[in-house]
């Protein structure tokens, strides 16, 4: 069944006025909501009611807030009046969803916050800062620029990043972990991994967590230091090499010069029963390889 609920906001000359906006829908529990809004604040809370609440702030520059739901999707989307120009186009948006909800969420300089829901979430914005909580299911992130923050509850999932600029930040997550960056450091915290890959160009790596089983860590920066401190038991085959940087290994072995024409320096060992494999390639920057 379709409900439709548009909200179109009337022309003063050049302008529009601005307008509050409340409204709730019936949905599914394991609804997928869609989320547009050029700019302002997209701000996503889960509840156990089978509902979508939507408060909006709609700026002045804003023609219509669409919010309809059709069958299993319910779309909320901020239509500027005028694609070509921006000016006050800024709305804060506070959707309540069912804890269940998958999420799709598209901005271009607004801020996402989501709590609280434990579907799926694909995210991706321009610029803005991006903070989202993980409840075992994966999640996908496309970021240009803004600083990216992930808090799990430490069951099982799989993180995919892409993003040009802003620092990640990663805590409580226990599965699999992959991002490319260009620019931003990426810290990895108090979470549990089978498979973790990072390439950065300008940027530090931090891993304070754990790798069990028969994982893969695979780490490649070209500036950038990478500090690593292992918690619980180690059991990997190691293959580290840097051209211009120093390693420091807490695990014993020490680091051979792989020419002696040339600053490169490569170390490679086994710890414990060599079940996985760790993988470290950097052009600038040191290596400091530990464990708690």
């Amino acid at each position: 069944m379709r409900k439709l609920i548009t909200i179109s906001l009337l022309f003063l000359g050049a302008t529009c006025v601005a307008e509050d906006f409340q409204q709730i829908l019936d949905v599914e529990d394991d609804a997928q909501i869609i989320i547009y809004n050029t700019a302002g604040e997209v701000e996503v809370r889960g509840w156990s009611r089978s509902q979508v609440e939507v408060e909006a702030d709609l700026g002045s520059g804003v023609d219509e807030l669409i919010f309809e739901v059709d069958g299993n999707e319910v779309l909320i989307e901020v239509k500027p009046a005028n694609r070509h120009h921006s000016h006050n186009i800024a709305s804060d948006l506070v959707i309540t969803v069912p804890y269940n909800s998958s999420l799709e969420i598209s901005t271009v300089s607004a801020d996402i916050s989501v709590e609280d829901v434990k579907g799926e979430q694909y995210i991706e914005s321009v610029s803005g800062e991006i903070d989202t909580e993980a409840y075992g299911s994966d999640l996908t992130i496309d970021s240009v620029s803004g600083d990216i923050g992930i808090e799990g509850d430490n069951k099982k999932i799989r993180i995919r990043i892409e993003t040009v600029s802003g620092d990640i930040d990663i805590e409580n997550v226990d599965g699999e972990f992959e991002s490319e960056t260009v620019s931003g450091d990426l810290v990895l915290y108090d979470s549990r991994f089978e498979e973790v890959s990072a390439e950065s160009v300008n940027g530090d790596i931090i891993f304070h967590a754990e790798l069990y089983g028969e994982s893969r860590m695979k780490f490649e920066t070209v500036n950038g230091d990478i500090d690593i401190k292992f918690d619980g038991k180690v059991s990997a085959r190691f293959d580290i090499e840097t051209f211009n940087g120093d390693i420091r290994n807490c695990f014993g072995p020490e680091p051979v010069r792989t020419s002696k024409y040339a600053p490169g320096r490569e170390l490679k060992f086994s710890e414990g029963g060599g079940d996985g494999r760790v993988v470290i390639r950097t052009l600038n920057g040191d290596l400091r390889l530990c464990k708690k």
